[in-house]
């Protein structure tokens, strides 16, 4: 059977490998496109299986990641960072000959660099950054719309085959992704600022005003405006996950924030003396960056 071509799914048998906000989201798009045949899941937590089960977004659902993956042509980490070395080195032995295995992870250096060497041979490894999400979690966060219109980044290893690439590419094509592939390095910076800073600006500012006293805290929540909520949505985001994405692109990271320390110090200057025309001048220069988001549809 042809994959991918006119009726045909993409992959006979996908697996995912934990079933929160993407990998429900993944399960939902895959079906209802008709991109996949069969979705077997992986969750270590009793409950999550079984509300997939009941959702209707997998198939079968272990409890055994290497069970889990038995002859499926496509194998997908969607877990925390931290669990992937640990799945890796459980699913291997099971993996079928000729298997895409893939991730949604947001950091891929230490994703390229940790699990290549465990993949065992004929064993086709895309590393893949679906660059969408909310701040809910679970398997009953999902959605099939939550990656139209929005880039799925690919980071292939040299030497990677070219076919399972594309097919790969299908896939989140089907569940209306934009495509692009770099380099694992450039990656990381460029979602250093895009969305690691970010979180942790977000998880700072709220941090400092669940640090302030009691009443006015309290004023805060009360009378928060659009920026602060904008603020707390992003901080609400999974703790787990991010904290494994800051110490997984902990370079990358620490390189941007010490340029947004020194620009924020500039700002401080700006302020103090009065400086006006400074703060006009970044002011205008942002506000384009915000029309050009528009402009790109993704905002």
């Amino acid at each position: 059977m042809s994959e991918g071509g006119e009726g045909q799914p993409v992959f006979r048998r996908l697996c995912l490998l934990g079933i929160g906000l993407i990998g429900s989201s993944v399960a939902r798009a895959a079906r209802a496109r008709g991109l996949v045949g069969e979705i077997v899941g992986h969750a270590r937590s009793e409950r999550t299986r079984a509300t997939a089960l009941a959702l209707g977004l997998v198939d079968r659902a272990e409890a055994d990641p290497a069970a889990a993956v038995i002859d499926a042509d496509c194998v997908m980490l969607c877990a925390p960072l931290g669990a992937y070395v640990p799945l890796t080195t459980a699913i291997a032995p099971a993996l079928a000959p000729g298997a895409v295995l893939t991730d949604v992870g947001s950091v891929k250096g230490c994703v390229v660099r940790d699990l290549a060497p465990l993949v065992p041979g004929g064993v086709h490894f895309v590393p893949a950054h679906p660059v969408a999400g909310t701040e809910h979690s679970g398997p009953e966060a999902g959605f099939a719309e939550l990656f139209e219109g929005r880039w799925c980044i690919l980071t292939p290893p040299a030497g990677t085959d070219r076919a399972a690439i594309d097919r790969l590419a299908a896939l989140w094509r089907g569940m209306g992704s934009l495509i692009e592939e770099m380099s694992v390095d450039h990656h990381d910076r460029v979602l250093a600022i895009t969305s690691h800073l970010p979180h942790l600006i977000a998880y700072t500012i709220v941090g400092t005003a669940d640090d302030l006293g009691e009443d006015i805290k309290q004023e805060v929540i009360k009378f928060s405006a659009s920026g602060f909520r904008d603020f707390t949505r992003i901080a609400a985001s999974d703790p787990v996950m991010w904290r494994d994405i800051f110490l997984s692109n902990k370079e990358a990271a620490l390189e941007i924030m010490q340029r947004f320390s020194e620009d924020l110090t500039a700002l401080q200057k700006a302020i103090r003396r009065g400086d006006g025309d400074t703060l006009a001048q970044l002011f205008a220069r942002t506000r384009d960056i915000r029309r050009r988001v528009i402009e790109a549809r993704q905002a």
